[in-house]
């Protein structure tokens, strides 16, 4: 039975089929794995990124304090263990988990490790299947109240991300890959151990048996083997074979019986001599049997080597399921990342950052398609990284490949630039294209423009697979610009209503009339020699546009009245900023515009009002607007007196500023009023007044 042909192929086969599947499955675990870590590094990446500039941001505007709150924030989804900034002797300085703040929780190894730390940031996987970073917080100049400029490092942002899930998915994808590699290895040697049993083994014994019957001396013994045409065959000639040799046999008897009867006949040896050669030409056709066995055999190695492309087949489609596993990933993250903020100029500039990042793109940049203009607007063009060409119009022509893309409303790839030469290898943006992918933007019927990237960081060519997932991309960021267009209008539509009111009120008063729009420049004017961020200088225009807005409540004839107040009157009009507050409470985008409403009228002293608000407790913003608020109250005419010349303003900004008004600010303002930045001229006739006093006439 150990010597047995059938055992011996199976067996062979099964030590193939199982060291074939075995190195594929180890394969594949090996290259989840690697996935795994990538997304979570890339997760981490993407997170302490996001952390550091809002981190920066508050810094940069001085609240400091809304470190831990934001951590607080960040920290509120499930996949986040800890998140928090310690310092490189290992103390928490700030944490989402207020509690941790103040001690010290890094072992003594850890210690000695991030101060010797050179990179920037580090990752690593521990045994409770949590990846944890490590990202270096340079000191910067929004820093610099809170830190020494000689301290390079403020401290490290440590992320905990929980990879259970991940890591259970895992392990339960390795566990059905073992039974399914089980279950297909139980199937192809069972099929296989079968297929010998009733096609080889079984027509086999049955011819061994006839032949056994025939060395018996039973030469009516026949066999009827229909398995194959091989062993039909075969069949068909034992059974000649064993009628030959009946006949045989018999002539042998009779020849025998007559040499018995006459010994003397010697002449009979000449038909003896033809019998022999008749027996081995029955030797010849034996022999010929064997050869039909051989080739039953290389058969047999034929379907082994079938088995071998089939196990081959199965690595190539685990393979591919893994790369559809891994693309569907990437766009999953990709659509958390664009649905993430509805700011119309971040949104482009996520798209294109993340799409260049994964597709390994040198270039990407989106073009929105202005049909009436006949014209293509580029809104982000990003190479290598950085922002080359913000908002470039460029025209539509035939060699465009976006005019292309958007008049046949479909994706387009071009693997080498040289096949097509009906498009412009240099772009009119002003670089080369080797290769590169085009999608449309559409949101259901309507083209908005496309998305494209271009030349591969390692100089190879896009494929099949890269277009389709940029059209799943540009489906996603489609939906998501066409959103965020409808949100600005939506914005700008509350805040065109709002500033009707506000016009209605300084038009009902010839003295007020324009003070917005004057106060509204002033401010800006400060904001950007303060280098202010874009969306601060958004919050700086609006406050100030508004700021007004709460003498919607105040009765007419106290803003119109010219003889001197009363504490009653003051106590009235003291309260416009917080009825402002109250009026935009509703508009929920408009929150630090409505909190710098309500701050400014208090002081740089914390003598102000409506509240009484310290320095540390006021937005930057809102000490901008108390500034350009107050100057053109000074130097524009009021009912109960005449406007103040520019040098008699500045001096009361001046001669308040460290009580009334922020030192520095003041400060910036004279030098943007010395250097004509407002007026070229203005009389300086009038004596010296006061400045606007706490009752609040501006």
């Amino acid at each position: 039975m150990t010597n047995s042909l059938k055992i011996k192929i199976v067996g062979l086969v099964a030590i193939i089929v199982i060291i074939t599947i075995s190195i594929s499955s180890w394969v594949n675990f090996s290259n989840q794995e690697k996935i795994q870590e990538e997304m979570a590094q890339q997760s981490s990446i993407v997170l302490v990124e996001s952390i550091l500039t809002s981190i920066h941001s508050a810094m940069k505007l001085g609240h400091s304090t809304e470190v831990n709150d934001i951590l607080s924030r960040v920290k509120s989804h499930e996949y986040i263990k800890e998140l928090r900034i310690v310092s490189s002797e290992g103390k928490i300085l700030h944490s989402a988990d207020k509690k941790q703040i103040g001690n010290y929780l890094l072992p003594s190894e850890q210690k000695i490790f991030l101060d010797s730390i050179k990179k920037d940031s580090f990752f690593f996987i521990d045994r409770h299947d949590v990846f944890d970073s490590y990202s270096r917080i340079n000191n910067s100049p929004e820093c610099h109240g809170c830190h020494p400029a000689s301290q390079t490092t403020i401290g490290f942002l440590e992320t905990e991300l929980s990879l259970s899930k991940h890591v259970q998915f895992l392990k339960t994808t390795q566990k059905n890959t073992i039974y399914s590699s089980v279950l297909i290895i139980t199937l192809i040697i069972g099929t296989l151990f079968t297929f010998l049993i009733l096609y080889v083994d079984r027509p086999v014994k049955q011819l061994i048996t006839s032949m056994q019957r025939v060395e018996a001396g039973d030469f009516s013994s026949t066999t009827d083997i229909t398995s194959s045409n091989e062993l039909k065959l075969l069949s068909h000639h034992f059974n000649l074979m064993t009628a030959k040799l009946k006949v045989l046999m018999a002539t042998t008897v009779m020849n025998e019986r007559e040499l018995a009867r006459a010994e003397e006949k010697l002449a009979h040896h000449h038909e003896t001599h033809q019998m022999n050669l008749k027996l081995e030409e029955q030797l010849k056709e034996i022999e010929n049997l064997n050869v039909s066995l051989e080739e039953r055999i290389e058969e047999i190695e034929l379907a082994n080597y079938t088995i071998t492309d089939l196990a081959s087949e199965l690595e190539q489609k685990n393979l591919h399921l893994g790369r559809a596993v891994e693309r569907l990933s990437t766009i999953y993250k990709i659509g958390l990342a664009i649905n993430s903020t509805m700011d119309i100029d971040r949104l482009f500039n996520l798209i294109v950052r993340t799409t260049t990042t994964t597709l390994k793109a040198n270039i990407g940049y989106i073009i929105l398609h202005d049909a009436e203009n006949n014209c293509l607007n580029v809104t982000n063009l990003i190479g290598s990284g950085k922002l080359l060409a913000p908002k470039t119009a460029i025209p539509m022509k035939e060699s465009s490949v976006s005019t292309w893309v958007i008049r046949n409303r479909q994706p387009i790839l071009i693997a080498d630039i040289n096949e097509t030469p009906q498009f412009d290898r240099f772009s009119d943006l002003g670089y080369e294209r080797r290769s590169l992918i085009c999608a449309p933007l559409m949101v259901k019927d309507e083209i908005i423009g496309t998305i494209s990237v271009v030349n591969k960081c390692d100089d190879s060519q896009f494929n099949t697979d890269e277009m389709e997932m940029l059209s799943t991309i540009a489906a996603q960021a489609a939906i998501s610009i066409k959103n965020a267009t409808l949100y600005d209008e939506q914005q700008q539509t509350y805040l065109n209503t709002i500033q009707a009111l506000v016009s209605a009120i300084e038009a009902s008063d010839s003295y007020t009339k324009g003070h917005s729009e004057r106060v509204t420049r002033y401010a800006l004017e400060i904001g950007r020699r303060l280098s202010l961020s874009a969306d601060r200088l958004q919050i700086l225009e609006r406050a100030a546009i508004l700021h007004d807005i709460g003498k919607i409540g105040v009765d007419l004839s106290l803003l119109h009245k010219e003889g001197k107040l009363t504490p009653k009157d003051i106590k009235d009009l003291q309260q416009h900023p917080s009825i402002g507050m109250h009026i935009l409470e509703p508009i929920e985008f408009l929150h630090d515009v409505r909190v710098c409403i309500g701050q400014h009228h208090e002081r740089f002293d914390g003598m102000g009002y409506p509240n009484r608000i310290k320095k540390d407790e006021q937005l930057l913003e809102a000490r901008i607007l108390a500034i350009a608020d107050s100057f053109d109250a000074m130097t524009s005419d009021r009912p109960y007196r005449k406007a103040l010349s520019l040098d008699v303003a500045i001096t009361e900004l001046h001669d308040n500023a460290g009580t009334q008004f922020d030192p520095e600010i003041v400060s910036v303002f004279s030098r943007a009023i010395e250097e004509g930045t407002f007026f070229r001229s203005r009389s300086s006739s009038l004596q010296h007044v006061m400045v606007v006093d706490s009752a609040g006439h501006a």
